[in-house]
């Protein structure tokens, strides 16, 4: 996942009207280091040049780059460890994942609301998957609906049934769609466990090959009604969900 930096308050090489020499040379390494990242698409996970390799690259004094380094961290865009080096996280996502940690408790609005920006995205980005799509992708694609077929339990048939639609996101290239998406991946995946808890993994494996059929016909039309069927799919089981969670709320008056 690309990381997106935002810009970084007390630097100047983003502020209207100033060239990127105008700010202090830690300032202006810091968006040197942004650009760095951006333009060699470097991921959540991946290692910056060493101090020397970065203060040779930029032209920048050793002092100058572990300022800039210390300034990166202190915004969450890398944490430095001990022999590896600066390491790119989000600190950001870590503290929505946080949030959303204490979230998971499913009622029949919060899978309506999460559902329906899935909608947005996945059906809403089913152009771009078709423009991208080809028969390596379809191949790929029905493998990993096989893996949820065949997962050990019903928390690994959701994590890869998440990797099955997020894989599918992948071809529409949005990479600001997908961050977002997989920020969060916390709440649908619990969604995805409750459903296969009600509904056992061979209704998930059935409508996924339906969606993965029509994607191979170049069907959009089929495509976009058997994402939206699936997404809509699971309310039966989670309304159930909650009548046995507070059996007092639903139980006819005597």
């Amino acid at each position: 996942m690309t990381q997106t930096i935002p810009p970084l308050p007390g630097t100047a090489g983003n502020e209207p009207g100033r060239e990127p020499g105008d700010g202090s040379a830690v300032d202006n390494l810091v968006q040197q280091i942004k650009g760095y990242i951006q333009s060699n698409r470097l991921t959540v996970g991946d290692t910056l040049p060493s101090e020397r390799e970065l203060g040779e690259k930029f032209a920048a004094a050793r002092n100058t780059v572990r300022e800039a380094v210390r300034i990166l961290k202190a915004y969450g865009v890398v944490d430095v460890r001990p022999k590896i080096g600066a390491v790119i996280v989000n600190r950001h996502m870590d503290a929505v994942l946080d949030l959303f940690s204490f979230q998971l408790s499913i009622s029949r609005e919060t899978f309506l609301d999460i559902q329906g920006f899935r909608r947005l995205i996945e059906v809403g980005s089913a152009d771009a998957i078709f423009s991208a799509v080809n028969d390596a992708d379809i191949a790929r694609f029905r493998k990993l609906n096989e893996e949820i077929l065949d997962a050990p339990s019903k928390v690994e048939a959701a994590e890869r049934d998440f990797g099955f639609h997020a894989a599918l996101l992948e071809l529409a290239d949005n990479q600001t769609v997908l961050n977002v998406y997989t920020t969060m991946k916390p709440i649908i995946v619990k969604l995805m466990e409750t459903g296969k808890e009600s509904h056992g993994l061979q209704g998930t494996y059935d409508t996924h090959t339906r969606i993965l059929d029509a994607l191979e016909k170049r069907d959009r039309l089929g495509f976009q009604y058997w994402m939206s069927n699936h997404l809509d799919h699971g309310l039966g089981f989670i309304d159930r969900s909650v009548d046995a969670q507070h059996p007092e709320e639903t139980a006819p008056e005597a």
